[in-house]
């Protein structure tokens, strides 16, 4: 509202990714059929009495403002497959959603033609891929919600040893669903508890002894990890997507579509999604950058936005030019994910006077540079002598993933980077990979499929030859979690790319989080405050560059032969 210059009472309509009526037959079923703990039961409806006082929560949060419009209660996978294909480059599509659980259900699917999307398919709690990948995750030792990327990340360090194990528990059925063999999970007979610790959420435990029975001991967190956890990992992620495909090969049979939407917490599984055109019959693959939960806003808004004011859009990009090409459907494109707050020159220059004295105790000096291209090729230099940069530019990423404003840049051509990084900044496990952020007319050089991922929304397997020359993103099976990143939606970060490609013929960079094991920096005095108290080498805030000189930039280890070693192109 803030940025649109308006008040409360000028919201016509509001989208809630949540119908308490959904399932409602399938849930009094299985009440009577389960019998879950009473305590359950309560607390789902608990859940369901908040999602129905959405009036009453926007007067606590927007005080004295009136709300005159309409609450409209989106189903939860519509909303999910709605925020994936209503704003896909797709006219036609199937779309799929994959979840935890929302609305008594944890998956669905069907097609998208026009702004019209169908629901063919489901499946119902308690039967849930999301809560298999999420329970397993706890078993290895990762208690937080959202730590399945972890066990993406430690897969490729294991051998799918126990798949076998892992088909006792994940079932799939002949219509391409699937199911779970419920004796290893608790979740559908008490109630799971959510609660915070030390600013992250931490789920209750999901699975039941049954699972230690027949995988062995779960693995605490302070304990170290060994080969067995390795193989479960790798395990884990091999029945995941052994389940994703089989569903996927099944509905694209039925469909005989070639384009495919995915949303859901598990359309965050970028490993599996950079394999949907390798393992599937699928051509195109769009994932929307916040697939999980937070994609349920969009999609909720985009449901309602067809309903009410479709008619009146064109098919346009988010920058709204007009789309290439015969379009005849009215939708947006979701080109770039750059849709958070932005701070100016001003904001960032007022910060900077305030923290003088600051700034001066840390050894800092500022500079402001205004041309564009001076800048890139500064940040591109220091970059490419090793050093650390913080770029902090424009509108926050929307999604879990850093896309070049809120950035952590480092060199990809450095073997020690990971070594670098995560002793002084990231303070993370050494086996998760770092990605990079590749000029879009250079990726067919050096990856092995040549496709659009805006988002990091895939894993790719980088070419064989290209793979000495950036170990820092080169992930140990030869993969990286790309970006591509092109000039039209966000030209400043293509620019840095760029200067860093003209000093080293590398057209990509390593792009990780603006953060120290912490939500992602939004505003400048956050960003400041990371660089200040990490080593960090350098800091770029908008046009203006933060520099340390009270020490010296890390030592390098390679070296530079012939002529062209000024310009630092043939890297020894």
């Amino acid at each position: 509202m803030e940025e649109a210059g308006i008040g409360l009472e000028a919201v016509e309509h509001v989208a809630v990714n949540s119908n308490p009526q959904s399932g409602l037959l399938k849930k009094i079923g299985f009440a009577l059929y389960a019998r879950p703990d009473l305590g359950l039961l309560l607390d789902r409806i608990r859940n369901q009495e908040k999602r129905r006082s959405i009036e009453r929560e926007l007067a606590r949060v927007v005080p004295g403002a009136r709300f005159k419009g309409v609450v409209h209660r989106i189903e939860y996978h519509l909303a999910h497959l709605a925020s994936s294909f209503l704003v896909s480059p797709f006219e036609n599509a199937v779309t799929v959603s994959i979840d935890g659980f929302g609305d008594f259900s944890s998956a669905a699917w069907g097609t998208g033609q026009g702004n019209e999307i169908t629901v063919d398919g489901r499946v119902h709690f308690p039967h849930s891929l999301g809560i298999f990948y999420q329970a397993l995750t706890q078993y290895l030792g990762f208690p937080h919600y959202g730590d399945e990327y972890k066990v993406m990340g430690l897969a490729p360090y294991g051998e799918p040893r126990q798949l076998d194990d892992m088909r006792q528990i994940v079932r799939l059925d002949n219509d391409g669903s699937f199911s779970l063999d419920t004796t290893y999970f608790k979740h559908h007979k008490q109630k799971i508890s959510y609660e915070w610790s030390g600013g992250a959420p931490v789920v209750g435990r999901l699975y039941s002894d049954a699972l230690i029975e027949l995988l062995g001991p779960a693995r605490q967190e302070s304990e170290p990890l060994e080969r067995r956890h390795f193989d479960i990992a790798c395990s884990v992620q091999a029945m995941y997507e052994e389940a994703l495909f089989h569903l996927l090969e099944t509905v694209h049979a039925d469909y005989r579509q070639d384009s495919l939407t995915l949303a859901g917490g598990c359309a965050l599984n970028s490993v599996a999604n950079g394999k949907v055109r390798r393992r599937t019959s699928f051509k195109r693959l769009y994932a929307q950058p916040a697939a999980g939960d937070a994609g349920g806003a969009i999609g909720a808004a985009l449901v309602v936005w067809n309903k009410v004011d479709g008619n009146r859009c064109r098919s346009v990009d988010v920058n709204g030019s007009a789309l290439p090409g015969d379009h005849t459907v009215n939708r947006v494109v979701m080109d770039h994910a750059y849709w958070g707050p932005q701070f100016g020159d001003e904001a960032v220059s007022a910060l900077l006077a305030s923290q003088g004295d600051t700034l001066n105790a840390h050894a800092c000096i500022v500079e402001k540079i205004a041309d564009e291209t001076e800048l890139c090729r500064r940040t591109a230099e220091a970059i490419a002598d090793g050093q650390v940069v913080g770029w902090f530019q424009g509108r926050m990423e929307w999604g879990p993933r850093a896309l070049g404003n809120r950035s952590i840049i480092c060199d990809p051509r450095r073997a020690d980077m990971k070594d670098i990084l995560n002793p002084k900044i990231k303070r993370r496990e050494t086996f998760r990979p770092f990605a990079p952020a590749v000029l879009r007319e250079h990726m067919a050089s050096w990856f092995v499929e040549d496709d659009d991922v805006p988002f990091m929304t895939q894993v790719l397997q980088i070419r064989r030859e290209k793979r000495p020359l950036i170990p820092a993103v080169t992930h140990v099976d030869g993969s990286g979690r790309l970006q591509t990143v092109h000039r039209r939606s966000n030209a400043r970060f293509w620019g840095l790319i760029d200067a860093f490609r003209q000093l080293t013929d590398v057209p990509m960079v390593l792009n990780t989080s603006f953060n120290e094991n912490e939500p992602v920096v939004c505003r400048p005095e956050e960003a400041l405050a990371c660089f200040l108290r990490t080593e960090m080498d350098m800091l770029v805030l908008g046009t203006t560059i933060v520099l340390r000189t009270s020490s010296e930039p890390q030592q390098m280890d390679w070296r530079y032969s012939g002529k062209r070693a000024a310009n630092r192109k043939s890297l020894v």
